[in-house]
C-alpha cells in the first residue's frame, strides 16, 4: 500500500492533479457551492453632482433603492449566500433562472436577458505566485434600468478598486452616464485584468525558454506541462467572453444605450479578441518550446553518443593488437623479441593518435 502511495506522489510534480481540476467540469452533474457564512453588501449611489457610499447595508434597506430613479445605484454583494440572493431576487424581481446561475459553479461565460434585466456571467482571473497557477472567481453582473448588482465569490480581492476611485471624481465618465456605462466599466475592468495575468504568465514562459536553452532537464518538461495547462484555463475563461460582449453589442434591449453599444462595448470586444490572439500566441510558444526541449535533449544525447563513439574507435586498434598477441599460437612474430612489448605499445598509441588527426581534419569533432 505504501509503495502505491509513493508512486502516486511521484506523479504530482507533473501536474496530474491540476489536469483533473481543469477537466472535472461535467454539465450533467450539478456541482455544490460552498456558501459564504455571510454576505457583505455595499451600495454606491451617484449622479453628476452627488455620490453616496454605504457599506454593510442590510437586506431590508436594499429595497429602498428600487424606486429611486434620480441616481444610478451600484449594489455589490461580496460572498454568495443563498438566502441573500433569494431575498434580493424577490425585491428586484429577478428571474429564478438568473438566481440559479448566480449560485452555480463552473458556468461558462454568457449573457441573458430575462424580465427586463440583462445578466452577464464571467470569470475574474488572478495569478497565484505560490503554485504558479491561474485562479478564477465567478462574477455575476445584473443590469437594471437604474441600477447594477454585482455578485462576487471572494470579497477580499477584486479588480474594481480603480473603478471605485473613478466614482469619486465628478468629472469622470461614469458619473455622467447611465447604469449601462457602469455595466460596461465592470466588464472592461475584468477584461483588462486578463492582460495582467497573461503578462505574468508570459514572464514565466520567457524564463522557462532561457532555462531550456541553457540547461534542459526533466523539471523543464514538467514546467512546460504545467504552463500548458494554465493556458487551457486562460482559453476556457477568455474565449467565451467574446460571445458575451458580442451578445451585448447585438442586443436590442432598452437598458443599453446605442452610444454605449457602438463605442464602449465594441472597444471591449476588440480587447477580448486581442486577449484571445495573445493566448493563441502563448500556445504556439509552448508547442515550439516543447519541440525545443526535445531537440535540446536529442542534441545532448548526440553529443554523448559522439564522444562514446570516438572513444570506442580510438580503443579499437589497441584491442585488435592485444587480441592478436594474446592468441595461444606457438609461433607469433615478435612474440619472444625483447622489444616486442614496446613495439605493441607504440602501435597501440601511434594508431589512435593518427586517427585523432584524421578525425580532426575531416571535422568529425
Amino acid at each position: 500500500m505504501n509503495k502505491r502511495l509513493n508512486y502516486r506522489y511521484l506523479l504530482y510534480p507533473f501536474g496530474l492533479m491540476r489536469t483533473k481540476e481543469i477537466l472535472k467540469v461535467n454539465p450533467t452533474i450539478i456541482p455544490k457551492r460552498v456558501e459564504s457564512s455571510e454576505s457583505i453588501i455595499s451600495v454606491y449611489s451617484y449622479n453628476e453632482t452627488n455620490l453616496a457610499e454605504e457599506k454593510n447595508v442590510s437586506l431590508q434597506d436594499c429595497k429602498n433603492y428600487i424606486n429611486n430613479t434620480d441616481q444610478v445605484k451600484w449594489i455589490n454583494v461580496d460572498g454568495i449566500n443563498k438566502q441573500v440572493i433569494e431575498t434580493l431576487a424577490a425585491q428586484f424581481n429577478i428571474h429564478n433562472l438568473i438566481v440559479e446561475d448566480i449560485q452555480s459553479v463552473g458556468q461558462r461565460p454568457k449573457v441573458d436577458e430575462i424580465n427586463h434585466h440583462l445578466f452577464c456571467l464571467l470569470n475574474m482571473l488572478y495569478f497565484n505566485f505560490d503554485n504558479n497557477s491561474i485562479e478564477s472567481e465567478q462574477i455575476s453582473i445584473l443590469l437594471g434600468e437604474h441600477y447594477v448588482i454585482s455578485f462576487q465569490e471572494d470579497g477580499h480581492r477584486d479588480v474594481f478598486n480603480l473603478l471605485r476611485e473613478r466614482l469619486k471624481l465628478e468629472t469622470s465618465k461614469i458619473r455622467l452616464s447611465r447604469a449601462d456605462y457602469l455595466c460596461y466599466a465592470l466588464i472592461d475592468m475584468i477584461v483588462d485584468h486578463y492582460f495582467l495575468v497573461m503578462d505574468k504568465l508570459g514572464d514565466k514562459i520567457e524564463v522557462l525558454e532561457e532555462e531550456i536553452i541553457k540547461k534542459p532537464n526533466t523539471r523543464s518538461l514538467a514546467k512546460i506541462n504545467q504552463l500548458r495547462k494554465e493556458l487551457i484555463v486562460l482559453k476556457r475563461n477568455i474565449a467565451p467572453v467574446r460571445e458575451l460582449v458580442n451578445g451585448l453589442i447585438k442586443s436590442e434591449s432598452k437598458l443599453i444605450n446605442d452610444n454605449t453599444t457602438n463605442k464602449y462595448f465594441k472597444d471591449v470586444y476588440d480587447h477580448v479578441i486581442q486577449a484571445n490572439d495573445l493566448v493563441e500566441n502563448y500556445r504556439d510558444m509552448m508547442i515550439t518550446m516543447q519541440d525545443l526541449y526535445i531537440n535540446q535533449v536529442n542534441l545532448k544525447m548526440n553529443e554523448v553518443m559522439k564522444v562514446m563513439t570516438i572513444v570506442t574507435c580510438l580503443l579499437a586498434p589497441a584491442t585488435v593488437i592485444g587480441g592478436i598477441f594474446g592468441m595461444n599460437f606457438e609461433r607469433i612474430p615478435y612474440l619472444h623479441n625483447q622489444y616486442g612489448f614496446y613495439i605493441a605499445v607504440a602501435l597501440m598509441l601511434s594508431i589512435p593518435i593518427g586517427m585523432i588527426f584524421i578525425f580532426k581534419k575531416r571535422g568529425w569533432f
